[in-house]
């Protein structure tokens, strides 16, 4: 990656146990830092203070300590950070570049609504050319959109290779504050990140499509642009995602019957990053570590033969 001194992080949501596609992403984000002797954050992402506790973000902790990933420091919770997001809002606003949106839930997701070839859905500007007098005649509150340019935004990223995306007709302007005055996912991981100097985020595939919209972001607010490493997702036998719901693939079931060293081994076999299924600690792996061995296709993963 970068010459300078690498900054990565990990970012849970602090609502369960960690299941092992939480972990794998944990641990190339780890090994990418450490085996350049570079820094560690660790932040918790708990804008959703209804599904997320400080218990679950102690149980993480002490996940992290009992797979060896340790951590530099830890910034304040997304919860705590309000009043640092409020500010990059007024930045948006200042730009004219916000504008209140009213459409319902049902609108949004109607079958009418623009969607992609894979279904997903684009705002189409409902709200963006609203006057005073239309905004005045709704009695609710409104959610908060940003304007995005029509510009193709391009991601190099380390695993998943060239990625592309229009933020206007593949996405639409996007929502940065919902109705309850709550700041959504990417105006947070982008303030979040930056404030943060990181320099590396590595995270799972499915959060690819996120990485235009914070740069995006990113360009706004002054922020330079990480470097991206977008890692496999780890799936079952069956296909399905891993997933809190599967417990017996939480690290809360697996701690009882193996080490760290066994589950640490049998991830970097699966994702190509050692040729035997042997155990090692993540101590020993850093000093192997390649981006060039990580494969970059979905891994299908037993954890019943753990």
């Amino acid at each position: 990656m970068a010459d300078l001194k690498p900054v990565g992080r990990f970012a849970p949501t602090p609502s369960g146990r960690m299941h092992l596609g939480n972990v794998f992403a944990a641990l190339i984000a780890w090994l990418s830092v450490r085996s350049r002797d570079g820094e560690m954050v660790l932040r918790m992402e708990d804008l959703d203070t209804q599904r997320t506790s400080g218990e679950f973000a102690e149980i993480l902790r002490d996940d992290l300590r009992w797979l060896g990933l340790d951590y530099d420091r830890e910034t304040l919770p997304q919860s705590r950070r309000t009043a640092a997001y409020d500010g990059y809002f007024e930045k948006l606003r200042e730009m004219d570049l916000l504008y209140p949106c009213y459409c319902t839930r049902s609108q949004l997701h109607s079958v009418n609504a623009p969607h992609l070839s894979d279904g997903t859905y684009v705002y189409p500007g409902t709200c963006r050319n609203l006057t005073e007098a239309q905004r005045a005649s709704f009695d609710r509150a409104p959610a908060w959109r940003v304007k995005v340019p029509d510009k193709i935004w391009t991601v190099e990223d380390m695993v998943q290779g060239t990625y592309t995306c229009n933020l206007a007709t593949d996405c639409g302007d996007m929502v940065v504050r919902r109705a309850d005055g709550v700041y959504v996912y990417q105006l947070a991981v982008t303030v979040d990140d930056g404030e943060a100097g990181v320099t590396e985020v590595v995270r799972g595939m499915d959060l690819l499509s996120s990485a235009p919209r914070q740069m995006y972001l990113q360009e706004l607010f002054g922020f330079p642009h990480p470097v991206y490493a977008h890692v496999p997702m780890l799936l079952a036998p069956d296909g399905r995602r891993l997933s809190k719901r599967d417990k017996d693939l939480d690290l809360g079931v697996l701690r009882q019957r193996i080490t760290p060293e066994i589950l640490i081994g049998a991830l970097a076999f699966a994702g190509g990053l050692i040729d035997r299924n042997l155990p090692i600690s993540a101590k020993e792996l850093a000093k192997e570590f390649s981006w060039e061995k990580l494969r970059g296709d979905s891994i299908y993963l037993d954890a019943s033969a753990l």
